[in-house]
């Protein structure tokens, strides 16, 4: 079978990839218009804040000969009546089936003085404004940084943050600049946006909430300042973009295909009009709605190759992905946030669901959870790491939690005081999730150390731990560590031994860890335990409610 995968990024490479090793018969031929291999664009905006090079970007793409992958050369048009791809350089590639993976674009807006001529093409923009959605972006984005100079970073949702933070941490002086009065307004609700925002201010950046950029200031085609809609003037040298991203939809709908905010799909992924033609990744708009997280676009490639995989399509192979797409973790320099689920239905009880939040300004801390069923449905969490990494485990596993939500807080307080810190990664079980991303466990880890990847990078490419949003890395890299040294000594790296199953390949990977979230059961309340606040500690006032819907995910 002859399949052509446009686009060569995040989602279509690993489509590719999972492709050829599950179906040696299939002819795969990869169209990417850029010049790069796959890297991973999640990490560009710690790139931006010196955390991570460039080179430590790249992803895993296809290693067979039954894959051509033709970078830098751009599809053009599709003809569906001879079921061909053309591409810029005049060549024809047939096609059984078409997958569409052509990701988005950043959406430039339409600024008074920021293009140098009508074309709509970001090298249309003058020196010293960027978006950042690739490399080029990236580079461009450092190449204009530096101490002392000033930048302004346009649109705060979850890149505006990490852009922001990330230039402070390189010296500059920032100003943020959003439209809507709350920042991230998709996944905060007012008290949780002005924590996040006093955070941000202790960190040296100036935040201006409910205004708009109306134009620029240039001289010799550079960047001099910026003004904003309050009829403030900013002095900038450089100003980053993070306004969102539009689909690249142009080719399927030159070609007569249902576009609306994306490429139309069914849950098999297939177009309406053509079912010869596919879309994943963020260039789809599946019947769920689109998150613009990787992860919705990696379940998708995932479950096409299941699909066109007789030994993937039965039995445990075909198993639900873990939850951690509905996660957002902002990688900002000196601020800890992670957003996590939504509600939009009643539960299959009908029981309301419920929340409890602890607001704590003056000590820059948020805590939300809502429960319902006896599971975490919906939290976020700002200025605790520790609260941050059990909530999203419990989560991520869907494992059964109290049902009166108080117990979710209450209870880390109680062991943080006795304790004073949540478990090292190397006393996790086996079975627990290190990667949300991919849904990859400590034990899978393990294994792959034992197998010979002896350093987070390796890890990576056996198991896929760590190229998501990237926040476990240093989990990964304590766990090889702690796997070598134990492995020396002749034992097991703390927490249960067990015997582990071998590595699986990418592919059936991300299936056979989905099983892990154990039967739902009924987990009491504590109610009749004692205080966890105990002799002479310290009171923190909790309100609860019936919990509003949780906002999905802003695309970025």
């Amino acid at each position: 079978m002859r399949i052509v995968v446009i686009g060569h990024g995040m989602v279509g490479s690993r489509f590719a990839a999972d492709l050829a090793r599950e179906d040696p018969s299939a002819e795969i031929t990869v169209l990417g218009h850029e010049d790069h291999d796959p890297y991973n664009r999640v990490q560009l905006s710690s790139v931006v804040a010196g955390k991570a090079d460039a080179t430590s970007l790249a992803l895993e793409q296809a290693d067979s000969p039954q894959v051509r992958v033709l970078r830098g050369v751009r599809a053009v048009a599709i003809d569906r009546e001879r079921r061909e791809v053309a591409d810029a350089r005049g060549d024809r590639h047939p096609y059984d089936r078409l997958v569409l993976a052509t990701g988005s674009a950043a959406r430039i807006p339409d600024i008074p003085g920021v293009r140098i001529d009508p074309d709509p093409a970001r090298d249309g923009l003058i020196s010293g404004v960027s978006p950042l959605k690739d490399l080029d972006d990236a580079r461009r984005i450092i190449d204009a940084a530096g101490p002392g100079r000033r930048a302004v970073v346009l649109g705060a949702g979850v890149l505006g943050l990490e852009v922001a933070t990330g230039l402070v941490a390189r010296g500059m002086r920032v100003t943020l600049v959003h439209h809507r009065a709350r920042l991230m307004e998709r996944q905060l609700d007012p008290d949780a946006s002005d924590i996040t925002r006093g955070a941000l201010e202790r960190l040296g950046i100036a935040v201006a909430t409910g205004v708009d950029a109306t134009g620029i200031t240039a001289r010799d085609s550079r960047l001099t300042g910026v003004r904003l809609s309050d009829g403030s003037m900013h002095p900038a040298e450089l100003m980053v973009l993070c306004t969102g991203t539009v689909p690249a939809v142009a080719l399927a709908a030159a070609a007569g295909l249902d576009c609306e905010h994306g490429i139309v799909v069914g849950e098999d992924q297939a177009t309406p009009k053509d079912p010869a033609i596919f879309a994943i990744g963020d260039c789809a708009q599946p019947p769920e709605g689109a998150s613009g997280l990787v992860a919705q676009g990696w379940d998708q490639a995932r479950r096409l190759v299941q699909a066109w995989s007789p030994a993937l399509a039965t039995g445990a192979a075909a198993a639900t992905a873990p939850r951690g797409g509905d996660l957002v973790r902002v990688k900002a320099v000196g601020l800890a946030l992670v957003t996590m689920g939504r509600i939009d239905r009643a539960g299959p009880s009908g029981h309301a669901p419920r929340s409890v939040r602890l607001s704590d300004p003056a000590g820059g801390r948020f805590t939300e959870v809502v429960v319902q069923d006896g599971r975490l449905v919906a939290a976020t969490v700002i200025g605790d790491d520790e609260a941050a990494a059990s909530l999203s485990a419990a989560f991520t596993r869907a494992t059964p939690v109290p049902r009166d939500p108080v117990h979710l807080l209450a209870r880390p307080l109680a062991v943080q005081g006795a304790a004073g810190a949540a478990r090292p990664v190397t006393e996790m079980d086996d079975e627990e999730i290190v990667c949300q991303c991919n849904g990859v466990s400590k034990g899978t880890i393990c294994q792959a150390v034992h197998a010979g990847s002896t350093n987070a990078g390796a890890v990576s490419k056996a198991t896929r731990a760590g190229t998501g949003c990237g926040t476990c890395r240093l989990q990964i890299e304590e766990l090889c560590t702690a796997t070598k040294a134990a492995a020396a000594a002749g034992a097991a790296p703390d927490g249960p031994s067990r015997e582990a199953a071998p590595v699986e390949p990418p592919p059936a990977m991300a299936a056979a860890r989905a099983a892990t979230a154990p039967e739902p059961a009924d987990v009491p309340d504590p109610a009749d335990a004692p205080s966890p606040r105990g002799g002479g500690g310290t009171s923190v006032p909790v309100s609860t409610s019936s919990a509003t819907a949780v906002p999905e995910p802003e695309l970025v």
